[in-house]
């Protein structure tokens, strides 16, 4: 109960710092897409948002590009408008969609226009959108609705009832995808900024006081290798409404014949229960039940999978069995098309090379990946690591970026707390080790605890090369589930056969796991091994990463090598083989798989036909 009044509490503390909860599965409810084409303007000066003394301009200036400026007479000055001839793709990036933008980082407004979707007297209308990147101000019909920052996690605004029109709803959005300094990420990242709306775009209609969150799990206090034996397993969870209620909500799992009834009082209740035997959900068995949440006339349906993770001394075991993570990293980017993935054919390609390369889990790097990748894992049994962009170098000893830190660390988990495949939140990616740095990222790692408590936390850390050994003595792995490293042996340091002496200290006492392994290959291009950017190097490097992690510690629980396809970025300057691409891919930007790709699937085969 002192888990469930914690997250009580913190739900009570987010109210106050966020006027719009984000509303969970958005699909389970009524809803009406706003993909397709919206007009653009490029707007570098910012000519739109800034007046010529760069002050932001009043709402109802007609000069302001969230706002209709259309001449009326022939006298009308008109300095913007929005027009058929300029158009981009919803969800899309702009990069990939007309060469002017190749290389953009700035400001770009979209516009569209809606009608009015029916409303009976109870329902109100959200704004939804899955992802924006970077920073987001949203205007409808003149009004400002919000803003919002982060280019991967979801955000929504409670449109005002007398703020809609039957028809010709003129919706902008402001869309910059600059970097700086002060942001998460921030300036320096090893992958391509797309900017854009890149994500989906919907209205939500919901009655006035929605359910906005809500999780069910196995409760992870219980044995669970005792409940399996028993038959009889403990659920807990929450429910999250927008306002203060004095109702019921009922959950109700029909597969099991199950329904419960529990009294609201407030804006949340905490609900805990018994259930009859139940097939937990695994890689080999992803198993999703139908969940529905009702309250009056508002129902809720969604497929969620129960299991069980955790640490036990120096094993990660699911569902009270010690498993070994065959996975691999990968990037939200459609490489043969060069931009940024999002809908489901894209998870399925992704997902699906995954596990050709006989992969049960894959690390999204180095973001929170778009939703179907997400929901897709959990009906392929696929475990998941999910990730903030905490990247490098940010700026750690600024309060003002941890509250942003923070803030999308919620976001992630607010979106996708009820996935069974997520096993791992990550909250951050080879931060180099200060004390201001432990603070923060520690805090992070606290933070998540506080949020879920179903799944294990790490980041991932780099391996210190001192006195010709590989020495893991990071102090945030005192904060973190397991001990993960990014380690490129090999390729950064030494040659491939370095692996064959190498001497491995981990100062913990904890699972160990390989989040980065790799080297550059372009596709095509065939020499001897000892050729950098060959395929045949890239071959090397993976066999005598094999051949050491046999030697590795009884701990080393899995790998996540990096990565499983080439992609985009500004970093990778080689103008033979990179020409602006990481080629680190196990498959090539046009979809070939390399040498090294059968290499990792033979050891995964080898791993799998053992148990592992």
């Amino acid at each position: 109960m002192k888990q469930i009044a914690l997250i009580l509490s913190l739900f009570v503390s987010m109210t106050v710092l966020s006027q719009d909860a984000l509303l969970t599965n958005t699909d389970g409810r009524k809803n009406v897409s706003l993909n397709g084409k919206w007009h653009y303007i490029i707007d570098t000066y910012e000519t739109g948002f800034y007046d010529y003394r760069y002050k932001e301009r009043k709402e109802d200036d007609r000069s302001a590009y969230w706002n209709r400026n259309e001449q009326k007479a022939k006298t009308d000055l008109i300095e913007h408008t929005y027009t058929d001839e300029n158009s981009l793709n919803v969800p899309g990036d702009w990069n990939s969609q007309d060469r002017q933008f190749l290389h953009y980082e700035g400001t770009v407004w979209y516009q569209r226009e809606f009608e009015k979707p029916q409303l009976s007297d109870n329902e109100q209308v959200y704004l939804y959108f899955a992802g924006v990147n970077y920073e987001a101000h949203v205007y409808l019909n003149g009004k400002k609705l919000g803003t919002h920052k982060g280019g991967f996690t979801a955000f929504n605004f409670k449109i005002p009832t007398n703020l809609l029109q039957e028809k010709g709803n003129f919706l902008v959005v402001k869309v910059d995808n600059k970097r700086h300094s002060d942001e998460i990420p921030t300036l320096n990242t090893d992958w391509w900024n797309y900017g854009g709306i890149t994500r989906d775009v919907k209205l939500v209609i919901v009655p006035k006081n929605p359910i906005v969150q809500y999780d069910i799990h196995v409760d992870q206090k219980q044995d669970i290798l005792a409940s399996i034996k028993k038959k009889s397993f403990d659920l807990s969870g929450f429910v999250k409404f927008d306002t203060s209620a004095d109702s019921k909500i009922v959950v109700e799992i029909p597969e099991l014949k199950l329904k419960k009834e529990f009294p609201v009082k407030g804006d949340s209740i905490a609900f805990s229960f018994k259930t009859p035997n139940i097939s937990l959900w695994s890689p080999e068995n992803p198993k999703l039940y139908e969940v529905i949440f009702t309250n009056g006339k508002q129902r809720i349906s969604e497929k969620i999978g129960f299991r069980k993770i955790e640490v036990i001394g120096k094993k990660i075991v699911l569902n009270g069995k010690q498993i070994f993570m065959r996975g691999i990293s990968i990037h939200e980017e459609i490489a043969q098309q060069i931009r940024r993935a999002h809908s489901l054919d894209d998870a399925k390609q992704l997902l699906g090379w995954a596990k050709d390369l006989g992969c049960n889990m894959v690390r999204l790097a180095h973001y929170p990946h778009n939703e179907n990748m997400t929901r897709l894992a959990d009906e392929m049994g696929l475990l998941v690591w999910s990730e903030i962009p905490v990247y490098w170098t940010i700026d750690f000893g600024n309060p003002e970026v941890l509250k942003k830190a923070e803030k999308q660390l919620e976001e992630m988990i607010d979106r996708d707390r009820n996935r069974a495949s997520i096993v791992i939140w990550s909250v951050g990616n080879e931060t180099p080790v200060s004390e201001k740095r432990t603070v923060f990222m520690s805090t992070l790692a606290k933070k998540t605890k506080l949020l879920d408590n179903s799944r294990l936390v790490s980041a991932a850390l780099e391996v210190n090369h001192k006195d010709n050994k590989n020495v893991i003595d990071d102090p945030l792995g005192a904060f973190t589930d397991i001990i993960s490293v990014n380690e490129y042996l090999g390729w950064y340091v030494g040659l491939p056969n370095d692996c064959e002496t190498a001497v491995w200290e981990v100062k913990y006492d904890k699972p160990f796991f390989i989040s980065e392994t790799g080297a550059d290959a372009k596709a095509g291009f065939h020499a001897d091994k000892l050729t950098r950017f060959s395929e045949e190097y890239q071959e090397w490097y993976y066999q005598e990463q094999i051949d050491m992690f046999s030697r590795f510690p009884d701990n080393f629980s899995g790998l996540s090598p990096w990565i499983l396809c080439d992609f985009r970025s500004p970093k990778r300057n080689n103008p033979l083989y990179q020409q602006l691409w990481n080629r680190k891919g196990l498959i090539a930007d046009n979809g070939q798989k390399k040498k090294a790709f059968f290499v990792l699937q033979e050891f995964y085969r080898k791993l799998k036909a053992s148990g592992k």
